[in-house]
């Protein structure tokens, strides 16, 4: 098949298999067929998701060197370049939780390192639950774990965890990538939602590395997905490696948005209209600590706020709760018609 007998296809609804992933990503960015990806990709948006857009907001409640020792991530042990460690008391991380619900958060994230204590997580993160509106997505971003944690996840109220085997799983990090297939299993056989992400995603990542990763989701059947490009972190062992442009990140965002189909919403990291154009379709305000800054308070730094977010998504066409708001104080520039 061509590649455009591929994209017709799966605008109509059939699914792409392995061979055809590759084949779209191997697309020319800027050809036409390029342009068609990002087409198909983003009436996928207008028929699954009624053109919603959607914020998620993620709370760090700690900043500390992390054992996983991940070589992008600014929190790594062996190359620590956030500028404070801390932990967030139970007060602080329900104020931050009640201003963000407050703002018209979509879904509602807590991140924590890998070697924070569970219990202390797993006692906020009961606490925060009480404040969550009941058909909300709230989700898990913490270390590998098993079927005791898995239980006590949805025990707290978790819909779900974010969690994921990042590209060269256990050689750009110190985890040994069968451990974070384990917690994946954990959790699905509890009932726990995926919540997924290609990333973190460089230039020397081949197709082929994408394709695998694009795939591995299918088998838990991922309701959130999306894609990330690496950030070069100031002192981190990846600071000099390079990134892709956004023109790629878009194209690999319309693929796997394409390839996936998500139950609820697609993301890119960081947030970008090309990739809103592509199939993106949620974005993520950020407070506390960020693997992707080296300001420990991401939201002063490299987050966006959930307002931020919102008229990034508005920008994109996309309607979200506050849409009509936005529309109605833009400033609407006079006619030059004559």
């Amino acid at each position: 098949m061509t590649k455009l007998e591929i994209l017709r296809d799966a605008g109509n609804g059939m699914e792409v298999n392995e061979v055809q992933a590759r084949q779209l990503l191997q697309i020319n960015n800027g050809s036409q067929e390029f342009y068609s990806l990002l087409s198909v990709a983003r009436a996928l948006n207008r028929q699954e998701y009624n053109n919603r857009g959607f914020v998620s907001s993620q709370i760090g409640v700690n900043a500390a060197p992390c054992s996983q020792n991940c070589g992008f991530c600014s929190m790594g042990r062996e190359h620590y370049v956030l500028d404070s460690t801390w932990e967030k008391d139970a007060d602080s991380l329900l104020a931050e939780a009640r201003l963000l619900l407050e703002q018209g958060t979509d879904y509602l994230f807590l991140m924590s390192t890998a070697n924070y204590s569970i219990e202390n997580f797993l006692r906020i993160a009961r606490e925060i639950r009480a404040l969550v509106p009941s058909e909300m997505i709230y989700g898990a971003n913490i270390g590998d774990f098993g079927d005791e944690v898995a239980a006590q996840l949805c025990d707290v109220g978790f819909t779900g965890v974010y969690h994921i085997q990042r590209l060269r799983e256990g050689t750009d990090t110190d985890i040994d990538p069968r451990q974070r297939m384990n917690t994946l299993e954990a959790a699905h056989r509890h009932g726990l939602a995926i919540y997924y992400c290609i990333e973190p995603i460089g230039p020397e990542h081949s197709y082929d590395e994408i394709v695998e990763e694009i795939f591995r989701t299918k088998r838990f059947a991922a309701e959130l997905h999306g894609v990330m490009r690496r950030i070069p972190v100031p002192g981190t062992p990846f600071a000099a490696s390079g990134q892709i442009p956004l023109i790629e990140l878009a194209k690999i965002a319309a693929v796997t948005r394409i390839a996936t189909r998500p139950k609820h919403a697609f993301c890119v990291h960081e947030p970008n209209l090309a990739a809103l154009l592509a199939g993106a379709n949620l974005l993520c305000a950020e407070v506390g600590a960020n693997p992707r800054d080296v300001n420990s308070n991401t939201a002063k730094s490299a987050g966006i706020s959930i307002d931020v977010a919102r008229k990034m998504l508005w920008e994109a066409g996309l309607v979200t709760s506050e849409s009509h708001a936005m529309a109605s104080n833009s400033v609407v520039m006079p006619s030059t018609a004559r």
